[in-house]
């Protein structure tokens, strides 16, 4: 196996004005999973195909192990690649689909025949060898695409959003699939996905993109606790978390009502930049109702706000949890806010709930540069 090393890496596109790929920099390590994701255009693809080889590295490099591969070909890096759309031969069989790159290499046909024997049952498709690419399904197929890649034995796995054709049922199953044997194999996984539930669920380590530049590379738990800014913040959790600009006041922030202590230091530090704002970034299960009947109601003591009202639009039940999908007056102007609360005590569309930031757990951001204030 081997370590993948993105050493400002850039690619810049022929007519285009700016790289949609801008220095990146990233490490990634013997046997990791490292998901890149993004929304839509920010680079995540480009950067996959530029170490699969299928597109130009204008400036920087990228090394596979101790080998510059920048300016290899494809058939030289000793990779190989999943997509989107599967790319099987409909003409051949599913071994021959699995075994096709063994046989243009001229591997002989009995060691062919043993590795995509041994892939199959790895992937519980030994019962469709001998079908066409039409009688399968769609995870069915993605699981082929994946043997073919298995048998090769490569240094690196490449998957370009594998599992963006499936259904939300068979995509988490086919995930848990496709984590699971990568941690068996121990091969080295560069996975895309604009899907953030995905990558939180599969990676290793996670490296957040948006316009060519890397916003953060870090563990799944670490980037929940710890946005580097205010566009990972919003982008990674569902439902995202909540972001609102409040005034800086004494010894905090004033939400609504409430004066939210927040670290001394990340308030010196938007007095640094001349802000009178922050932007405080609150997940929806680190609000506490107040005043309410239910267990989970915080009970305010005499005297103190009953923090921030929220006018119920939206409720969605899930079982163990619910949302509430609501508005609120917060310094004269209307925001949206997202509110986890218990599902067996769910407030009617409609109604009003009162809710104060839990202590300790907001966020802060700087308004004017986006980023990170608070420890």
């Amino acid at each position: 196996m081997a370590t993948v090393t993105y050493d400002k890496a850039t690619r810049v596109y022929p007519g285009g004005d700016k790289p949609a790929v801008d220095k990146l920099d990233i490490e990634i390590a013997d046997g990791e999973f490292l998901v890149l994701v993004g929304p839509s255009g920010c680079g995540k693809s480009t950067s996959l195909r530029m170490l699969a080889g299928l597109e130009d590295v204008n400036e920087g490099s990228i090394r596979i192990g101790d080998r510059d591969v920048t300016h290899l070909p494809p058939k030289d890096r000793d990779i190989a690649m999943v997509f989107q759309n599967y790319a099987l031969y409909p003409h051949m069989t599913v071994a021959d689909n699995m075994g096709f790159a063994l046989k243009i290499a001229g591997v002989p046909k009995a060691e062919i025949r043993k590795k995509v024997e041994d892939a199959a049952k790895i992937l519980d498709l030994t019962e469709f060898l001998s079908r066409k690419p039409k009688a399968l399904s769609g995870g069915q197929r993605q699981r082929v695409a994946m043997g073919r890649a298995i048998v090769r034995e490569p240094q690196v796995f490449l998957m370009d959003e594998p599992l963006s054709n499936l259904d939300a049922k068979l995509r988490v199953q086919t995930r848990t699939q496709i984590a699971g044997l990568q941690r068996r194999l121990g091969i080295t996984t560069v996975y895309v996905t604009h899907d953030q539930v995905e990558a939180m669920t599969m990676g290793d380590r996670v490296a957040v993109l948006k316009d060519g530049l890397l916003q953060q590379v870090d563990s799944p738990r670490n980037m929940y606790d710890r946005p580097a800014n205010l566009f990972v913040a919003g982008f990674i959790g569902s439902p995202a978390m909540n972001l609102v600009e409040v005034p800086i006041t004494d010894g905090g922030v004033k939400f609504g009502n409430s004066v939210v202590p927040v670290e001394r230091d990340a308030l010196k530090a938007a007095a640094d930049k001349g802000d009178s704002t922050v932007t405080v970034g609150v997940r929806p299960e680190h609000f506490d109702l107040v005043n309410g009947d239910g267990d989970e109601s915080k009970k305010l003591a005499k005297g103190e706000s009953a923090g921030v009202a929220v006018t119920v639009n939206v409720v969605e039940e899930l079982g163990a949890d619910g949302y509430i999908y609501g508005t609120a007056d917060l310094g004269g102007e209307t925001r949206d806010l997202v509110v986890r609360v218990s599902g067996r005590n769910v407030p009617e569309k409609g109604s009003t709930v009162h809710i104060v930031p839990r202590g300790g757990e907001t966020h802060v951001f700087s308004t004017s540069s986006g980023e990170r204030l608070s420890d």
